[in-house]
């Protein structure tokens, strides 16, 4: 499941940086293009420096993951990372349908993006109660 959560993020953080290349059609399909205009107002770079950080952060979200997973060494306060990064999916996607629910205003590109995002959360999720289940019973084995 974080491997899969894992290849996810890179996946998401690799679609901000190439979708840069058409970004205002990107913009306009996420649903975040008037924002993004009203953030070229202030200047015209940050529409652009807000996706590169956004994809950085979504990257670093899937290193934990395959971290976690042990695709690659350790990275520091690898368990409790976990489970911050499946509350934020899990807030994301439950709180959007929550919010829009309450608007009146699912869309099918919202609903979707929460599905989307509940989706990895539980992945981050229960991928982490299996890496924190072994590792506590290894600890805990007699030697």
């Amino acid at each position: 499941m974080l491997r899969f959560a894992g290849y996810t993020n890179i996946a998401i953080a690799l679609g901000h940086v190439v979708g840069l290349i058409w970004a205002d059609w990107m913009f306009e399909v996420t649903g975040v293009g008037k924002d993004m205009n009203e953030l070229s107002e202030i200047h015209a770079s940050l529409p652009y420096l807000l996706t590169l950080f956004v994809a950085v952060i979504f990257f670093i979200f899937g290193l934990y993951a395959l971290s976690a997973s042990g695709g690659f060494r350790k990275l520091p306060f690898i368990n409790p990372v976990i489970f911050v990064i499946a509350g934020i999916y899990l807030a994301r996607g439950f709180g959007e349908i929550i919010v829009r629910s309450l608007q009146g205003s699912n869309g099918f590109a919202e609903t979707s993006y929460s599905v989307i995002a509940i989706l990895i959360g539980l992945s981050f999720l229960f991928g982490g109660i299996g890496r924190w289940r072994k590792d506590h019973y290894q600890t805990a084995a007699p030697h």
